[in-house]
């Protein structure tokens, strides 16, 4: 359908185009969804870092609605710059991962189990988010661009809810597989699997 079909589309259904290309889009970000889940499966901290991420997502979304995402194209040199600091970063991280899965004991039995600091995790979280050049070309360049061919405000809308919805969902649904992740072997398979999603997306972001 004609950009200008679009544009001239009702309320509800830009919000709903916004809503759906939103969740779309987050489900494809790994490192971020990767790091809610293992907060989540922890209890450590789950309102902050998801209020976090979805916060981060909703700047970045406004901005792209409101036509921001030119900055890009008027700044070529922010693009190789944010992969390689993006990559660093994901490679230190996957390897974090890699030695918690080698050492073990880790487990979500004890009550009183340590949690971390919340400064170390609202760090790690917008590293993750900010440090993601993937993260910019969906929301800002992508979404930017599609919200053009809709109503604008409604669609941002729609977008900035699928987030929300969407990482407090994975960090409070998270606790649904707590029993799974009581034995100490099916956390250590978890850092793996995270430490392998941080080091593929890095290896994206270097060979890209």
């Amino acid at each position: 359908m004609a950009a200008s079909g679009h544009s001239n589309a009702p309320m509800i259904q830009s919000a709903v185009a916004g809503f759906g290309l939103g969740l779309s889009l987050i489900l494809a970000i790994g490192a971020q969804n990767a790091f809610v889940l293992r907060q989540g499966l922890r209890g450590a901290h789950v309102f902050a870092v998801c209020l976090t991420c979805a916060a981060s997502d909703a700047i970045l979304i406004v901005a792209g609605v409101a036509g921001f995402g030119l900055l890009i194209d008027a700044a070529p040199w922010i693009a190789p710059v944010m992969r390689w600091a993006g990559a660093a970063f994901l490679l230190a991280y996957g390897a974090l991962a890699f030695r918690s899965a080698w050492r073990g004991g880790g487990s979500l039995q004890a009550a009183g189990a340590e949690t971390g600091s919340l400064r170390v995790a609202l760090a790690t979280c917008l590293a993750l988010t900010w440090l993601n050049p993937h993260v910019y070309l969906d929301t800002v360049v992508l979404l930017g661009s599609v919200a053009a061919q809709w109503q604008r405000l409604p669609f941002g809308v729609g977008a900035v809810m699928a987030s929300f919805v969407f990482f407090f969902s994975l960090g409070y649904g998270a606790r649904l597989l707590r029993p799974f992740f009581a034995r100490p072997m099916a956390w250590r398979v978890l850092d793996v699997l995270i430490g392998c999603v941080m080091w593929a997306i890095a290896a994206g972001l270097v060979l890209a």
